[in-house]
């Protein structure tokens, strides 16, 4: 098995290198977050079954790096730190993290854990593109190209979006409702693209506020509230944003 371990301590990344290599894994070590997203872009190299991933690294959040990894690729990530709160755990894990180890850890528990989540079958195809920087979440996402499951059209990176008489651009962030230009916040923009991203699919309350505010869903349930309600109001189109209550909110695009 081929595993990315993402640690900014040489000496911690060479002894777990060490002990993964004597049960028989190939070791790759990055550095930092930007190192471990090159080495997951489709012509990184061969891929990997595992990402090993450290929070704390010097160049960004090692949530942001794990946010932009689950767009490239389906390949499992164990978030391996030292952050033992209940709200890291949760944030991780709605972030699209397979499994949270905290340090220090049994080097049993944690191959075990490494076989388990290799063994899951994937829960989404990979994404297809970059995503243009961590500030942007919803700007660039990727899904299959074709009609969406309420008759929508799913979003495909970089390229201008219909979605009824709403289009988006995720490349400049510009939004028009029947070709006037609408002003959206940076938060309203990235809402509506995650939405964007499957339309007629619920994304859970707990799933937007890690996507798009980058914090655990304690006490910002009325700011995911808020922004919805002014989303609706500016695109002149309350039934386009639905609230599935008890779930979520899901993008319904009108047929034709």
């Amino acid at each position: 098995m081929r595993l990315l371990l993402v640690e900014d301590d040489d000496r911690v990344a060479a002894a777990l290198s060490a002990v993964l290599g004597k049960h028989g894994f190939e070791v790759r070590h990055a550095r930092s977050g930007e190192e471990a997203i090159q080495a997951v872009l489709p012509d990184g190299g061969p891929g990997f079954d595992c990402v090993l991933l450290d929070l704390g690294l010097p160049d960004q959040d090692g949530f942001a790096v794990c946010s932009r990894i689950r767009r490239l690729t389906a390949t499992p990530v164990i978030m391996v730190t030292a952050r033992a709160d209940v709200r890291s755990r949760i944030h991780g894990l709605n972030l699209g993290a397979d499994d949270y180890v905290v340090k220090p850890y049994d080097i049993g528990e944690l191959l075990a854990r490494i076989h388990a989540v290799s063994r899951r079958p994937p829960l989404r195809p990979p994404a297809t593109g970059r995503t243009a920087d961590t500030d942007q979440p919803a700007a660039a996402p990727a899904a299959s190209a074709g009609p969406g499951p309420a008759g929508g059209t799913a979003q495909v990176a970089g390229k201008p979006l219909l979605l009824g008489r709403v289009a988006m651009e995720p490349l400049t962030r510009r939004v028009t409702v029947d070709g006037a230009p609408v002003a959206l916040t940076r938060k309203e923009f990235d809402l509506l693209a995650l939405l964007a991203q499957r339309p007629g699919v619920v994304f859970r309350r707990e799933q937007i506020i890690s996507e798009v505010w980058r914090t655990a869903w304690e006490g910002t349930g009325r700011t995911l509230e808020v922004h919805v309600a002014s989303l609706r109001a500016k695109l002149g189109a309350p039934a386009m944003i639905e609230t599935v209550r008890g779930v979520g909110y899901r993008l319904v695009v009108p047929a034709g």
